[in-house]
């Protein structure tokens, strides 16, 4: 299945999601993913795995024109010069001569004039055809109503937290109203353990709404929570290392859930987040150094 983004790439609505894949099991969980088939591979800088995500492409014996690869910067290279650099940094771990999407990993709103510098960087990256699209991350509608005023391309792509616990409707909506496609971070529920955030969270794999439904269909609840996803419009981009679970998480395009269905999983939205505020500055882990090699 794929997406058409606002500048006509297409892209598969359903990659692999690496955060918090350890370096050592992230070659093996991206050739388990191309095997299932699929042909996205989203990593980041901050993830300290791109090397091993390019490994896994290179593993998997197919071409790189067959695979989409997204990564972010971080904020340390934000800024014009060094977020082109971060590009330079990005292709040499992953054995690339180009991204398929580049995206600002945060707003990072206390250091705004740095995030604008940084996006414009992205712009001339699409221009000179070393990225095929752009975009950003966590970003809510204030911040990109702010990147909108000072720059030229629209973002192809808002990568944000996205289960059915929290929709952000209103960022969805920004999203909408300017061309930008939503991509699901934690797709399945927040599962993903943030120190510091949710610890008190339920488990979205649980609900009996999402069990319920995934026994109707003889589905599982994340099979569920990716159709729901799919069928809305979305990007998703579930994270596993297990294989098992990859493909499980793949196979989804079987079955179709009802409107009744889908709006059952819209009212589980409680508005809480498990991870970070994009508003709050973290000054350490902004501060955080992405290595050269």
């Amino acid at each position: 299945m794929e997406l058409t983004l606002n500048n006509g790439v297409t892209m598969p609505a359903l990659g692999l999601g690496v955060f918090q894949s350890a370096p050592e099991q992230t070659t093996a969980a991206v050739e388990a993913a191309l095997a299932a088939g699929y042909r996205h591979i989203d990593t980041a800088a901050a993830y300290g795995n791109e090397r091993e995500v390019g490994e896994g492409i290179r593993n998997s014996g197919l071409d790189r024109s067959e695979v989409f690869i997204e990564t972010k910067v971080w904020v340390s290279d934000y800024g014009y010069d060094q977020t082109l650099h971060a590009w330079e940094k990005a292709v040499g771990k992953l054995g690339v001569d180009y991204l398929d999407l580049f995206i600002l990993h945060q707003p990072a709103p206390d250091r705004f004039e740095r995030t604008v510098g940084a996006y414009k960087a992205l712009e001339t990256l699409l221009a000179d055809g070393r990225v095929r699209a752009i975009g950003v991350s966590n970003f809510m509608p204030h911040h990109l109503v702010q990147l909108l005023a000072a720059t030229d391309v629209v973002p192809a792509v808002n990568q944000i937290e996205l289960h059915p616990y929290f929709a952000q409707p209103a960022v969805q909506a920004t999203d909408t109203e300017h061309g930008i496609l939503t991509q699901a971070w934690s797709p399945i529920g927040g599962i993903t353990f943030y120190p510091g955030w949710g610890e008190k969270r339920r488990n979205v794999m649980e609900d009996p709404t999402i069990t319920g439904i995934g026994q109707t269909h003889g589905k599982s609840p994340a099979q569920v929570m990716i159709r729901w996803h799919l069928q809305q419009g979305r990007s998703a981009i579930p994270k596993s290392t297990n294989p098992a679970r990859i493909a499980e998480n793949f196979d989804v395009f079987d079955f179709e859930l009802g409107a009744d269905e889908l709006a059952a999983i819209d009212a589980l939205d409680t508005g809480v987040r498990n991870g970070p505020d994009p508003d709050e500055a973290r000054e350490e882990r902004f501060a955080m150094v992405i290595p050269e090699a």
